[in-house]
């Protein structure tokens, strides 16, 4: 049996092989300075497929022998922890800064969302419930979510709704009881609750190729971190056109638009950063 001890490190033509392929599948651009993470993320999923070398894996990867393991292939390379309540300044601007002011702009109207870039469901289940919670100030309004993932089996386990561990930590007691329900056979196992999964529709899609909208407001935070300043100009400009005039887009905390010239217009709240496409 191979060990992932006998499988080496990338070497530097292997790596840039690799990175070929994740951008021209993908868009994801990968320094040469990420050989040592992209090699120990591979040398496990060689050890599971107890493939002795990258040249294999990567023939193994081009046959589409097994459908799924591009997707795999992505999640490998594109592993980032998730998990409910993270980050939760970006949903009090929602809650307290954006929703009023979208409302006020679209009496009535149905609200859109897209969660960007969504991995396995927390952001927009998340954003689902926020939204539900919100309504005790803001009054009721309809809404839909449109989540969106490059990666097949991570639309499927966000469409399952099925959470336990650390994934849910930091949910309040309170959160958990209204929007989840336990698995009755697993303790500690939730499931999110039908009337939130009624209002997320999860799409496996690249970002760069789907063409969707109107929204009213877009979350992408986290996402931009895996592309060239070339490709998040695209992706921002594909964000501006998906939005209705007066919409925004939120992005990580970490993340800025401000190197980058575009129509979006920074706007500062009490509870941080959207950006706004201003109306005409």
């Amino acid at each position: 049996m191979i060990s992932v001890y006998d499988i080496p490190d990338l070497s530097p033509d292997e790596f840039a092989r690799f990175a070929e392929l994740i951008h021209q599948k993908a868009s994801i651009t990968l320094k040469e300075h990420k050989i040592v993470l992209l090699s120990n993320r591979l040398r496990r999923r060689l050890h599971e497929l107890q493939l002795s070398d990258y040249e294999s894996y990567y023939r193994y990867l081009q046959s589409g022998q097994d459908p799924e393991e591009m997707s795999r292939f992505f999640e490998v390379i594109t592993t980032n922890e998730t998990y409910f309540w993270r980050t939760t300044q970006n949903f009090e601007l929602l809650k307290q800064d954006l929703m009023p002011a979208i409302l006020a702009d679209h009496p009535g109207r149905e609200i859109h969302f897209w969660s960007a870039g969504c991995s396995s469901g927390e952001e927009p289940y998340n954003l689902a419930m926020e939204l539900v919670e919100g309504m005790k100030q803001l009054g009721p309004f309809p809404f839909t979510i449109r989540a969106s993932d490059l990666s097949e089996r991570m639309v499927q386990f966000a469409r399952e709704g099925r959470y336990q561990g650390r994934k849910i930590d930091r949910v309040p007691p309170a959160i958990l009881r209204r929007y989840f329900r336990e698995d009755e056979d697993n303790a500690g196992h939730y499931y999110v609750r039908a009337d939130v999964k009624q209002r997320v529709a999860f799409h496996a899609e690249n970002l760069f190729e789907t063409r969707v909208g109107p929204f009213h407001c877009i979350f992408c935070r986290n996402v931009m971190i895996y592309f060239s300043r070339q490709d998040q100009l695209k992706l921002v400009s594909r964000f501006y056109e998906a939005l209705l005039p007066g919409g925004y887009l939120v992005i990580g905390h970490s993340e800025s638009l401000h190197m980058f010239d575009t129509p979006f217009e920074t706007r500062q709240f009490a509870n941080g950063v959207a950006y706004h496409k201003k109306r005409v």
